[in-house]
C-alpha cells in the first residue's frame, strides 16, 4: 500500500487545525478591538462565517432527519457561553451513538463536500490532487495560484473560508464518537488476529488510497484560500492596536 497520500492528508490536515484555530482566535480577537464590547464583538465575529454556520447547523438538522431523529428549531445566533462563543445551535432528540456519530460527522461531510465541489467546478483543481500525491511540488504552487486566479475566485473563496473554518466537529459533535471508534478499533485488531487484516487491507487499498489523496487536496486547497485571510486579519488586528493603543493577549 502506498502511503504518500496519508502522509500528505496527515501533514495538510494538521496545517488545516493549527490554521483554524488561528484564524478563529483573531478573528474574535479583531472584532473586539473593533467593537469594546464581548457581546457586540461576538455578533460580529460570527457574522463572516454566518454561511458556514447556517451550513453546519442544517446539516445536523437534515442528518437527524434522514436518520428519524426528531429536530428542534435551528439557531444560528452566537451566543457567549463563559469563555467560549457557541456560533450555532439545534436541539436534537436523544439517540443511539451510532446515528448521534453520524449527525455530529454531517458537518465535516457537508462541508468537505461543498469544498470539494467548489473547487472542481470555479477553480478547476482537479490537477492539485495529482500533483499533490504524486509530489511534483514544482508544480503544486503553480496550480494553487492558477487556481486562485479564476473568474470570480475571491467570492468562492471566502464561500470556502466561511464553510471551512465552520465544518470541523463542535466538542458537543463529538461527545458520542469514543465508543463507536472504541467499537471500530476492537473489530479492526479482531479481524488482524484471526488472519483477515491483510486482505481486507489489501483489497480496500486503492480505494482507500483514492479517498486519501482527495482528502489531502481538500485541505490543500482550504489551506491555500484560509492564507489571504490570515493576513487580512493579522493585519486588521495591527491597526487596530496602533489606532487604539490596545493590545489582545491570547
Amino acid at each position: 500500500m502506498d502511503w504518500t497520500p496519508l502522509i500528505w492528508l496527515t501533514v495538510t490536515l494538521v496545517v488545516l487545525l493549527f490554521t483554524e484555530r488561528w484564524i478563529h482566535r483573531h478573528l474574535q480577537g479583531v472584532m473586539l478591538l473593533f467593537s469594546g464590547d464581548p457581546e457586540s464583538a461576538a455578533v460580529l465575529y460570527a457574522l463572516p462565517l454566518l454561511p458556514g454556520i447556517a451550513l453546519h447547523e442544517i446539516s445536523h438538522a437534515l442528518a437527524a432527519i434522514l436518520l428519524g431523529v426528531k429536530v428542534g428549531r435551528i439557531s444560528i445566533r452566537p451566543k457567549r457561553t463563559g469563555q467560549r462563543i457557541q456560533l450555532g445551535f439545534v436541539p436534537v432528540e436523544k439517540t443511539d451513538v451510532v446515528r448521534a456519530s453520524l449527525i455530529g460527522l454531517a458537518p465535516l461531510v457537508v462541508g468537505s463536500s461543498v469544498i470539494l465541489l467548489i473547487g472542481y467546478w470555479a477553480f478547476d483543481i482537479a490537477q492539485v490532487g495529482a500533483t499533490l500525491v504524486s509530489a511534483q511540488w514544482e508544480r503544486l504552487l503553480a496550480e494553487l495560484v492558477r487556481a486562485l486566479k479564476t473568474s470570480d475566485a475571491w467570492i468562492w473563496a471566502y464561500v470556502i473560508f466561511a464553510v471551512s473554518n465552520t465544518m470541523l466537529p463542535s466538542r458537543s459533535d463529538r461527545q458520542a464518537w469514543t465508543p463507536v471508534i472504541t467499537f471500530l478499533l476492537l473489530v479492526g485488531l479482531l479481524l488482524w488476529l484471526v488472519g483477515w487484516g491483510p486482505a481486507i487491507v489489501e483489497s480496500l487499498a486503492h480505494p482507500l488510497g483514492v479517498a486519501l489523496r482527495w482528502l489531502a487536496t481538500i485541505c490543500a486547497i482550504t489551506v491555500a484560500v484560509d492564507l489571504p485571510f490570515v493576513l487580512l486579519i493579522a493585519l486588521a488586528e495591527r491597526g487596530l492596536e496602533r489606532i487604539k493603543g490596545l493590545k489582545v493577549e491570547y
